[in-house]
């Protein structure tokens, strides 16, 4: 018997059919096999997260176990990783058994540490002859500290070292790292003026430093602004006061003084301007907020935390309007 002839018509139209069916049902399937996967655009937004912050304690006086308490109490609630702001308090000895016993201490942090040098680390260092030995310290601390990509801690956090380009191999303090689309950073800048000299003939360290620290901010906000990063946030020693107030005096006791962060606070607020994301800075300096809760303050899409308290959990909320909020930690001011 023969079969009744398919009318041509019916049977393009069948095809189609199916075509359109294979294609609803195996999108991916196809987009893998013609090499065109793409992330959806409607994936979910970044989930929030907190990180921790320690406030330099030993700068006040205190000994080691409010170190170490601190670091202890940062580490309850598992935050992603932790910020140590200096590692030792200016009357103590700058030898390398210290460096060695703090360098200890910190790596045994149940999370990713990083140490972010304080001033009194290694700018008011003398050798046995009475003289400044702040620069073969600060050398000895890269060498202690900073030696490789990781953090320290027994999780370990990749970061990107300023001493990974040949130029600036000497300035392996400042670094950076990527968390939940937000780029976080260390930047050598001593809270004593940023460590500049007034003797002439002294100030090579400070204006080498002043150099690298243009160049490490510069990549930090182009890197920020070219990953769509939700915000950049910048740890250091020293307030350059980039939300104070214009024509607020920096030095009114030292009116004659050169004020050392007026070129770093310069370029951030000009950068700050050109990026759309927040811009939070934080140290460890006592400000006006150094009784009660540590709170951020903010200038536009910059923020400013003077951490005086022990610690303080920062809690990183993407899509929110302030980004950055401080969630809990120790407020109790330092006497």
């Amino acid at each position: 018997m023969m079969r009744a002839a398919r009318h041509p018509l019916l049977g393009a139209a069948m095809a189609l059919a199916a075509a359109m069916a294979l294609a609803q049902a195996t999108p991916a399937a196809h987009a893998a096999q013609t090499g065109t996967a793409r992330a959806s655009s409607a994936a979910p937004a970044a989930r929030g997260f907190q990180f921790a912050v320690i406030g330099h304690p030993l700068q006040h006086g205190r000994d080691e176990a409010a170190l170490r308490r601190a670091i202890a109490e940062a580490s309850q609630a598992d935050p992603a990783f932790v910020v140590a702001t200096g590692i030792k308090a200016a009357n103590e000895p700058c030898s390398d058994k210290l460096y060695s016993q703090r360098h200890a201490l910190l790596n045994e942090s149940a999370q990713p540490m990083i140490v972010s040098l304080a001033g009194s680390d290694w700018t008011a260092c003398l050798n046995s002859a009475g003289r400044s030995n702040a620069i073969e310290r600060l050398n000895r601390l890269r060498e202690l500290f900073y030696v490789d990509g990781e953090s320290l801690g027994t999780r370990h956090l990749t970061v990107t070292r300023l001493s990974f380009t040949a130029k600036f191999r000497s300035y392996a303090e400042n670094a950076h790292w990527e968390y939940g689309k937000v780029l976080f950073a260390t930047i050598n800048l001593p809270a004593n003026n940023n460590h500049f000299r007034a003797e002439a003939g002294r100030n090579s360290e400070y204006e080498d430093r002043l150099v690298a620290n243009r160049a490490w901010l510069h990549r930090l906000f182009t890197l920020a602004a070219r990953q769509k990063m939700h915000g950049l946030v910048l740890f250091s020693d020293g307030d350059p006061r980039v939300t104070a107030e214009e024509g607020f005096s920096l030095l009114s006791s030292f009116q004659t003084r050169q004020d050392g962060f007026a070129e770093v606070r310069k370029q951030i607020r000009g950068m700050a301007e050109k990026y759309k994301g927040k811009v939070l800075l934080i140290d460890a300096q006592r400000g006006t907020n150094a009784v009660g809760e540590p709170a951020i303050q903010w200038r536009g899409n910059v923020g400013h935390l003077n951490l005086s308290a022990d610690w303080a959990e920062v809690q990183v909320a993407p899509g929110a309007a302030t980004l950055f909020s401080i969630q809990g930690g120790s407020a109790e001011a330092p006497q």
